[in-house]
């Protein structure tokens, strides 16, 4: 019982602390103000977080580990290469839309982390990119993909999904989900991904450069 106490102050601290340093940036926010919000005094922070920075890098990892989260799942879903992308496309896009204000925080504080914390989010990163390169690997080895260089395009799709983190607004035009649908025929796009014997539909459809902002 305590430990989950525990946990949802660490919880509330953070969720104050996302939207903070979303709107003001990391070097503009104090912890004062991060517990005046909460209604609290410093030291009451300190108790879950050593120093500014500690938050921060909490942030960052939590941004890193729904990308994660996503590409287990895409690998634990079975299915054909071309199914399993599909499925972590879509996964993945509403995963950085969900926490959108903790992926664009890490990716423009992530100057500001401290060099420890740094090299384990690092570390998160270089798996995401080898369990999403493996899972294009074999889309290759299959027939499924025709890409020549599948380290590359691993980043690529990381990156276009990542990215939706600044342009993204709730309430916008296309719904996440439908972001989402969008994002994966792009991404299927980018692979060139065999159709043969998959019905067109919206996860095949590639939008128009027009509507790609919501």
């Amino acid at each position: 019982m305590r430990l989950a106490v525990q946990s949802l102050k660490r919880e509330r601290i953070v969720a104050v602390a996302v939207d903070l340093f979303y709107l003001q940036g990391f070097g503009q926010t104090t912890l004062d103000q991060v517990a005046e919000q909460m209604g609290m005094t410093k030291p009451f922070i300190y108790v879950h977080f050593h120093s500014k920075g500690e938050l921060l890098a909490a942030i960052c990892a939590q941004g890193i580990r729904v990308s994660l989260g996503a590409i287990d799942r895409a690998l634990a879903s079975g299915g054909s290469a071309r199914q399993r992308l599909t499925a972590f496309a879509h996964g993945f896009t509403l995963a950085v839309l969900e926490s959108q204000k903790h992926v664009a925080i890490y990716t423009r504080e992530e100057k500001n982390l401290a060099p420890a914390d740094c090299d384990a989010i690092q570390r998160m990163r270089r798996e995401f990119d080898r369990k999403l390169t493996g899972l294009l690997d074999q889309g290759v080895a299959s027939g499924e993909f025709q890409i020549s260089e599948p380290p590359l395009a691993a980043l690529a799709i990381g990156g276009i999904a990542s990215w939706a983190c600044v342009w993204f607004r709730p309430g916008g035009r296309l719904a996440a989900s439908e972001i989402a649908q969008h994002m994966a025929a792009l991404m299927l796009a980018m692979v060139k991904a065999d159709r043969s014997g998959q019905p067109a539909g919206m996860a095949d459809q590639v939008l128009r450069p027009e509507e790609t902002t919501s």
